[in-house]
C-alpha cells in the first residue's frame, strides 16, 4: 500500500503499556533512537502487535515540529536530534528534511518559522513529535 505519509521509519517494539482505551508503544527504530506512540488498545489487538513485533511508525510531516536549541520543560515524549539536510520554502510553508540516524523526518512548517530559526542545510536540529500523532502499521 502507497500512503502519503512521508515519514515512515522501521523498529521494533520494546514495550507496550496498556491503559482501558488508548496504549502506549516504546519503539526502537532502525537508528537507534526510542519513540513512543499513544494508540488504541484495539488498533494493538487488531494489528497483532507485541512485545518484538517489528513495525513502521508512520508521521504526517505536519506533526514534526523543530527546535534548534536545548528543549526541556515539555510534555512531548518524542525528540529526535538530526541535521537539517534540505529547505524548500513555499510562499507560506515550507518543507525541511532532516537526517535522523537510520533515516530521514521530513517537517512542514511555516516560511516565518524557517526565517526565524534560521534553517538551512547543516542545521542542528530536534525533531519534536507528540506520541498521540504517531500511527503504528504491522510490518
Amino acid at each position: 500500500m502507497s500512503l502519503s505519509i512521508r515519514n515512515q521509519m522501521s523498529g521494533t517494539v520494546l514495550t507496550i503499556s496498556p491503559g482501558e482505551v488508548m496504549a502506549t508503544v516504546k519503539v526502537l527504530l532502525e537508528g537507534g533512537q526510542e519513540i513512543t506512540a499513544a494508540v488504541t488498545l484495539e488498533a494493538v489487538e487488531e494489528l497483532g502487535i507485541a512485545t518484538g513485533s517489528e513495525v513502521r511508525t508512520l508521521i504526517k510531516s505536519t506533526e514534526v515540529a523543530l527546535a534548534t536549541g536545548a528543549v526541556g520543560g515539555l510534555s512531548i515524549r518524542n525528540q529526535i536530534p538530526g541535521t537539517v539536510t534540505d529547505v524548500t520554502t513555499g510562499g507560506a510553508m515550507a518543507g525541511v528534511k532532516v537526517a535522523v540516524a537510520g533515516g530521514e523526518l521530513t517537517a512542514a512548517i511555516t516560511r516565518d518559522a524557517v526565517e526565524d530559526l534560521g534553517l538551512a542545510a547543516g542545521s542542528e536540529v530536534t525533531a519534536l513529535i507528540k506520541s498521540t500523532e504517531i500511527a503504528l502499521a504491522a510490518a
